[in-house]
């Protein structure tokens, strides 16, 4: 059926490449050799890849390439890890590990995919190497803008999920509650397991709760696992704190610079973690773009919405069947 999945598969080459401070990226390839270049950038960031993010691309007609950022899945040193050093984990070191890969794979260009963190990444790398780009595809569009990360983590998105938001708090003490990114990042990365692992819990949990229009409780399961939470919180607040490294509103106000890139934007119409108002607000500064608005659909790019339309804009590029 049109916009469905494609069938599972596995890949047929994957390693650990070196790219400096200690950091191993894992890698892998599926799909046709031969094919078109794609690229999948997951989301978090610390989240990690999934096998089904394959499934997005046609295997005939798509090279395919997914790797686990800095600090998690199964890129090494591991988040997780005791007070691990993030200092050499930034957006910058991400675009840098991008252009690593590429040349390691001996890729000329390729087609880029992000959704969420995966979009924010994305925009970074195409504005940094334009020349590396075919096309440019974003879900849930997000840029790290003063007002996103307030919206969602400074009580904006409270208002509709009260009960999740209540959860949210309750790390944290009242007097610390005026700056939330903050004081979890002090909870988070506290030596004593019996501080940092609920915290992470916590932070993980309302995002997860969040995410999708009906709230999915294996999702909510998995969010609860101490491994991964723990590093998916440490390196998403690290990120936030740092404001990603970003100058405010950097990646719109340069948004200019993808003119020349085709490219297709689909944003979850009811998307609580990443408002469509960032989507629309790209769209206004990259107006050759496709801007897709999906009907009863939130932020993940699992529920069938976004997943439809995003296997519908990587057939669009593929190139003859």
């Amino acid at each position: 059926m049109v916009g469905q999945p494609y069938p599972e598969i596995e890949p047929y080459e994957a390693g650990s490449l070196e790219v400096g401070d200690g950091q191993e990226i894992y890698w892998e390839i599926s799909g046709n050799p031969d094919g078109k270049p794609a690229l999948f950038l997951h989301g978090g960031p610390g989240g990690g890849s999934k096998p089904d993010n394959r499934r997005l691309f046609d295997p005939a007609r798509y090279q395919i390439v997914v790797f686990d950022q800095r600090g998690c899945g199964r890129s090494r040193p591991h988040a997780s890890e005791a007070l691990l050093d993030l200092s050499t984990n930034t957006t910058w070191h991400l675009v840098a590990d991008i252009e690593a890969l590429r040349e390691h794979l001996g890729i000329n260009k390729w087609l880029v995919l992000g959704g969420s963190w995966g979009s924010t990444l994305a925009l970074a790398y195409a504005q940094t190497h334009p020349d590396r780009v075919t096309e440019l595809i974003l879900r849930g569009v997000f840029t790290l803008r003063q007002r996103e990360l307030d919206w969602f983590y400074q009580g904006g998105a409270g208002v509709i999920f009260p009960e999740r938001w209540q959860d949210f708090l309750a790390p944290v003490a009242p007097e610390d509650r005026s700056d939330l990114m903050r004081a979890y990042h002090r909870l988070l990365n506290d030596p004593d397991p019996a501080v940092h692992g609920p915290a992470a819990v916590a932070w993980s949990v309302w995002e997860a709760s969040t995410v999708t229009l009906i709230e999915d409780p294996d999702l909510l399961e998995a969010y609860k696992n101490p491994a991964f939470s723990l590093a998916f919180a440490r390196i998403e607040n690290h990120y936030f704190v740092n404001r990603g490294w970003l100058e405010e509103g950097q990646l719109i106000a340069n948004a200019h610079v993808l003119q020349s890139i085709p490219g297709i934007i689909v944003q979850g119409r009811y998307d609580i973690c990443t408002p469509p108002v960032t989507a629309w607000d790209l769209h206004q500064g990259w107006p050759s773009a496709q801007l897709l608005m999906v009907a009863a659909t939130g932020h993940a790019g699992t529920e069938p919405g976004n997943t439809r339309s995003l296997v519908l804009a990587t057939d669009k590029f593929a190139g003859p069947g």
